[in-house]
């Protein structure tokens, strides 16, 4: 029974019902028994939770880990580590690598370095060209389309009508189109008349709640007509809420970043290019207005938008500083740590963060405590505040713009397919996860 794992005396976040206190016995990588005490014989692996909170693994829909090609930011490697220790036991990167994951090709060899150093497990979009729509109808195995609509340059910029046309006329519909919803005719517009200054606030002046709006209109537009499965990745404007809740049909769902929750333009101040990212954080206003839409079912899931970039990248004056920062490390202590302040309950945390993601890209058996459910789980601790320190960090960048932040919830123990991944502060570099299956 070496397979085996028996977690003992947890506080158990259950799918339904209250959570309560007892054991957890998992077999061959999956939840074999859940009840108030199992004596199982031969049992090699016993963790005793001693009251910590037991709840599925956190399946992360957006992330950067930079590989191949900018592996000095991030690797599968390092990246897969800051996920086991955040409890993210399981992550859908993103295309926008060197070279571009744009073909079957590209795809196959992401997959193959993930399974050769990921202790987590792994799924991968493929990105949207003006002309890569053969590729998007015959590939296999990829989690969704990814459309850049704004905020990038070269091939995976895909603005023009015709092409967005054809890419949600011409593909499966029921296979998820992920949109990075911003407006490059409007961005450009803003970038000239800000031209020449270096505040690095103006961010949010430049790509502003505007053009948020109109490239999430655009992409609703197109979904309806071509009742295309459609999601809206990192929506960070209350208008976009407020788009959602009068026209948001069925199939069209949406997320939103801790960051973009959490943090607003008031934080330049004191962190500067650290907290530049695309689409920009906004006005305060809009914090509580995307709270509510997540309280209300119109934001249906939690993402990192994890996207790295070393201290000396981040240093560059803007415009010349890059957009974005880590978050797979602090995004489940954040949002544990909002549930314990009331902005939200445990379960809904389970829910957004665990549950629907599987849900929303069809990946069977995972983000529920249950028995049946593979044995990907996080036991957390609720009790012991701890801040974020940066010399704690195991993302590869090294870094964190909530450096200081005192929160509970940190991750004691990860399991990934019933395999111990993180422990008491250490990644066991030899567990390996598997690729996501998706179904449509």
């Amino acid at each position: 029974m070496s397979d085996d794992l028996l977690i003992r005396n947890a506080e158990l976040l259950v799918p339904e019902g209250d959570p309560w206190r007892g054991d957890v016995w998992v077999r061959q990588g999956i939840i074999a028994q859940m009840d108030r005490s199992i004596a199982p014989e031969g049992i090699t692996q016993v963790i005793e939770a001693e009251g910590k909170t037991l709840m599925p693994g956190v399946i992360d829909p957006q992330v950067h880990f930079r590989e191949p090609g900018r592996e000095h930011k991030e690797d599968l490697q390092t990246g897969s580590w800051a996920c086991a220790r955040g409890g993210v036991t399981s992550f859908l990167e993103m295309p926008n690598t060197d070279p571009l994951t744009i073909n079957q090709a590209a795809l196959d060899d992401k997959l193959a370095r993930a399974a050769s150093k990921c202790v987590v497990n792994y799924g991968f979009f493929i990105g949207a060209t003006v002309d890569n729509l053969k590729d998007l109808q015959t590939v296999q195995g990829a989690c969704g389309i990814k459309i850049f609509m704004g905020s990038m340059h070269g091939p995976l910029l895909v603005d023009d009508q015709a092409a967005l046309e054809r890419i949600f006329a011409e593909t499966d519909p029921k296979f998820l189109i992920a949109v990075h919803a911003e407006d490059l005719t409007r961005i450009r517009a803003r970038q000239a008349i800000f031209a020449g200054q270096t505040d690095v606030a103006i961010h949010s002046q430049i790509q502003d709640e505007e053009s948020a709006l109109i490239a999430s209109q655009r992409a609703l537009d197109l979904s309806t007509r071509y009742q295309h499965r459609l999601h809206i990745l990192h929506l960070s404007t209350g208008l976009e809420v407020e788009l959602l809740r009068q026209h948001k049909p069925t199939w069209v769902t949406a997320e939103v970043t801790p960051q973009h929750l959490l943090l607003s333009t008031a934080d330049y101040a004191r962190l500067g290019s650290l907290v530049q990212m695309n689409p920009p954080l906004r006005d305060p206003s809009n914090n509580e207005q995307l709270w509510q839409g997540l309280r209300d079912g119109i934001l249906d899931c939690i993402a990192t938008d994890h996207a790295p970039h070393t201290l000396e990248e981040k240093a560059q004056p803007y415009p010349q500083s890059p957009s974005g920062m880590p978050g797979v490390e602090t995004a489940l202590p954040l949002m544990l740590t909002a549930a314990q302040q009331g902005r939200c309950t445990l379960a809904q945390v389970v829910q957004w963060m665990c549950e629907a993601p599987a849900r929303l890209y069809g990946i069977p058996n995972k983000g529920r405590l249950q028995v049946g459910y593979d044995a990907d789980l996080v036991l957390v601790d609720l009790h012991t505040p701890q801040p974020v320190r940066r010399e704690e960090v195991l993302s590869k960048c090294g870094w964190s713009p909530f450096e200081g932040w005192e929160l509970v919830g940190w991750p004691q123990v990860t399991v990934v397919g019933g395999q111990i991944a993180f422990r008491e502060g250490k990644v066991d570099p030899m567990v390996r996860g598997r690729a996501l299956q998706f179904q449509r």
